[in-house]
């Protein structure tokens, strides 16, 4: 993928980006086109996400989108032989190519998606890859890869980690001719959190991430990694992996700022940088 330097404080086409009080909110932008992605927008993306795991006052992440008809239809196939497509449909590694999701860019901070509207195709990487799914009753998801002639390899293998498998199977092979609804998403795991409408949605959205951000930051980050890893690995390996971040993490003061804090009856001051460490007084 080719580095472009994307100035996140000006405006963005087809999303906004906004940072206050240690949350960052990532809302699509394009409902006349059914918030969908376009090419130019997966170097964003990319771009947002980085922000999104460097900036160390960020502690947890919303993804929503604008509108409730629409929660992202996928990648814009209006779009796909634009001058910038090659941003998309690139023959590079996998890690070097597809950069649209949290989990894709490495972000090991919450993050919560909030679907309203119909998702689609490339709109799943938004939803299989975020920590918890809240979705409002009109939400539906879908995917047309094989409509249009395309493959759903990348999102849909996410949607058979969330889903029983006939289930992704179902979405992936009828494409447009089935949506699962929200409530079946939710009967099946795709979706944590049912609310009563889009507003309750977000708002549900809101008071978890303000909750998350009086966590350990590097304890959250640590924890999310340990759990997701349970995915990639066997049993006994992914048990190793998990015993070794829980070691690393004694070495962080949060380990130590955390009981004090208890101890003390005050809130705990947590260290938002994964390398500070302890100082050794032996």
């Amino acid at each position: 993928m080719t580095e472009r330097s994307i100035d996140l404080n000006a405006p963005l086409a087809g999303v906004v980006y906004e940072k206050s009080e240690g949350i960052a909110r990532i809302t699509l932008d394009r409902p006349e086109r059914g918030n969908a992605l376009t090419p130019a927008m997966h170097g964003l993306f990319h771009a947002l996400w980085t922000d999104v795991r460097e900036d160390p006052n960020v502690r947890v992440a919303i993804v929503a989108a604008r509108g409730e008809r629409h929660f992202c239809t996928g990648f814009d196939v209006g779009e796909a032989e634009a001058d910038d497509a090659d941003e998309v449909f690139s023959n590079g590694p996998l890690a070097e190519s597809v950069l649209w999701s949290p989990y894709q860019n490495k972000v090991w901070k919450p993050v919560i998606s909030v679907v309203n509207g119909l998702c689609v195709g490339g709109g799943h990487h938004l939803v299989v890859d975020a920590d918890i799914v809240i979705a409002s009753p009109n939400a539906a998801f879908m995917d047309s890869h094989v409509n249009v002639g395309m493959v759903g390899a990348i999102e849909n293998i996410g949607l058979a980690r969330r889903l029983p498998l006939g289930s992704a199977l179902r979405m992936t092979l009828l494409g447009r001719h089935y949506r699962m609804s929200a409530e079946r998403a939710h009967q099946l795991g795709l979706v944590d959190e049912l609310a009563d409408s889009p507003e309750a949605a977000l708002a549900l959205a809101e008071t978890l991430a303000e909750q998350m951000r009086s966590n350990s930051p590097e304890a959250m980050a640590r924890s999310k990694q340990a759990i997701w890893g349970a995915l990639e690995y066997p049993y006994t390996e992914a048990m190793e992996r998990g015993w070794a971040l829980l070691q690393a993490h004694w070495r962080h003061p949060d380990f130590q700022e955390g009981p004090r804090a208890f101890a003390e009856g005050r809130e705990p001051a947590w260290n938002p940088d994964p390398r500070a460490r302890i100082e050794d007084d032996s």
